[in-house]
């Protein structure tokens, strides 16, 4: 299967779980004028011509992070607990991080006006706050062992400097953490980012 992707970008969570998982992928970077790096107009691949974007091996795309990450722990049992609360949890972690905090990115990532950064600063602040008294004691976000949460979780929180937001002390620890992870670091080496 193949992952379009940028590097650095959210693509970067579905990167870390297919490494996690052990699927096997191809790592495929779009450049600014939207050709893949295999020589194909990614719009035709994805009219909404933003990544993640995943090819499976049948030519079938697949968008979204929720629902990518979400195949992937499907498809090879891991990083989604089967059935309970923790599965719950893990699919309500991936839905908040993608309304509540990668939405609230845009303004950074574009010239937005400095009142529109600051409304996003405020919302950004309350959601990592709520997702560290979600995470308590435990290692990761909804439990003791990594979920596809996690995945995700890690990109939020590398993108959070560009927002200027400082983040409660737990998610820094498990950022910190995370990035010893064998996933992370291949990832990094493998987008040039290490």
């Amino acid at each position: 299967m193949n992952l379009f992707y940028y590097p650095g970008a959210c693509s970067l969570a579905d990167h870390i779980a297919l490494i996690e998982t052990g699927l096997p992928y191809k790592l495929l970077s779009i450049n600014r004028d939207k050709k893949t790096e295999d020589g194909r107009d990614f719009l035709s691949l994805n009219p909404k011509g933003y990544i993640p974007t995943l090819e499976l091996e049948d030519g079938a795309i697949l968008t979204e992070n929720q629902i990518i990450l979400t195949y992937i722990a499907e498809k090879t049992g891991k990083l989604l607990p089967e059935d309970g609360l923790t599965r719950w949890r893990t699919l309500e972690a991936l839905a908040f991080m993608s309304s509540e905090i990668h939405g609230n990115y845009n303004p950074f990532f574009r010239n937005f006006p400095e009142p529109e950064k600051e409304r996003a600063r405020e919302k950004l602040a309350k959601a990592f706050a709520i997702l560290a008294d979600q995470m308590g004691d435990k290692a990761f976000l909804v439990s003791d062992e990594m979920t596809i949460a996690d995945c995700y979780l890690f990109w939020v929180l590398f993108v959070a400097p560009k927002s200027g937001v400082d983040l409660p002390e737990r998610l820094q620890n498990c950022f910190d953490r995370m990035k010893e992870r064998p996933s992370v670091i291949k990832a990094f080496a493998e987008e040039g980012l290490a």
